[in-house]
């Protein structure tokens, strides 16, 4: 099982620790770092700064939202990154949800995910192969543009780049099971975002045509400290804002997913409670055993226990949120 640091995206600005993280990250052997996205900064951008300072780690999106960008503007951005870092990059997509869809970008949510997912990826395939000009009939994406609001006059074309790799892996942040037995079918690998070993084997059926190779890459916050109670209060705060805020009352992957994992009561007080603009109590809302078996919080020799269970599934990536220096070295050491 390899380590990767997940950075996330940026807040109110950019984190003046994060270059320094990495930097440790790559002497301390970690195999990937990942930048992200919502509605603020991107994930290319940063990923670029990173690539530049840095020699041999590689750089992963957890993830690029697909409804920011046509997919051959995804496959440009991710050929141009791999080309600079000499061949580095890791795509990760993903969908996002309706309230970002329709309130971020301004385009509806897809009534076909899966179909939208399944050309989006067909045609950054395409681009990266060039082995013919990009062509798809698709419902939601079709090359040359086919409208009856067009001029009639696209073009097939292939893109002038040369692609540095042909595979560069592509991996999906999925969530319902349908999704994720997709993921397993049309991608190079799957980033869960909600993980807990102890279920692993509640994603068997989805992921039993999964090719060999293919990466199973979950997030996890993780902290050393003596107080267990005490770290999870960041973990319960990120769920508290996803649950609560990331999504609409009507449709909230994240609280779907929650709620499969067993906590559906939970995962709807903690909805109303953020609704009702009482977020404090939203985030004291989320159990403490969610928090703690999709995370890694404790003194060492705890964290080191909980670890074996991650080696024990199907994980071939754990990509942390690890906020220190110590525990970048600590799990490092471990694995």
């Amino acid at each position: 099982m390899r380590l990767g640091l997940a950075l996330g995206y940026w807040g109110r600005g950019p984190d003046p620790r994060h270059l320094e993280l990495v930097r440790q990250a790559e002497e301390l052997g970690y195999h990937s770092v990942w930048t992200a996205e919502s509605w603020g900064s991107d994930a290319f951008t940063a990923l670029t700064w990173i690539a530049a300072h840095t020699s041999h780690i590689r750089l992963g999106t957890a993830v690029a939202q697909m409804a920011a960008r046509t997919p051959t503007a995804t496959a440009m951005h991710a050929l141009t990154l791999d080309h600079l870092s000499g061949g580095r990059l890791l795509l990760g997509l993903g969908l996002s949800g309706p309230q970002v869809v329709e309130g971020w970008y301004g385009r509806p949510f897809p009534a076909s995910p899966l179909t939208l997912t399944r050309e989006y990826v067909d045609v950054v395939r395409q681009v990266l192969r060039r082995k013919a000009p990009v062509r798809l009939d698709g419902r939601y994406h079709t090359h040359p543009y086919a409208g009856l609001d067009g001029t009639g006059m696209g073009k097939p074309l292939k893109p002038i780049t040369h692609p540095l790799r042909a595979d560069l892996p592509v991996l999906l942040g999925a969530e319902g099971p349908k999704n994720v037995a997709q993921t397993a079918r049309i991608a190079d690998g799957w980033l869960p975002l909600y993980w807990s070993p102890t279920r692993a084997p509640v994603y068997e059926a989805a992921l039993a045509e999964a090719p060999p190779g293919f990466l199973v890459a979950p997030m996890a916050q993780a902290r050393v400290c003596d107080d267990v109670a005490e770290g999870l209060l960041p973990v319960k705060a990120m769920l508290g804002f996803y649950i609560g805020g990331m999504g609409h009352a009507r449709r909230n992957f994240h609280a779907e997913l929650m709620g499969r994992m067993g906590y559906a009561e939970d995962a709807a007080r903690v909805q109303a409670l953020f609704a009702e603009g009482r977020r404090q109590e939203a985030v004291h809302a989320v159990p403490d055993a969610f928090a703690d078996e999709i995370s890694l919080v404790g003194p060492r020799r705890r964290i080191a226990e909980r670890l074996e269970l991650w080696r024990s599934g199907p994980v071939t990536d754990l990509l942390v949120t690890a906020p220190d220096p110590t525990t970048l070295r600590v799990l490092a050491e471990l694995t």
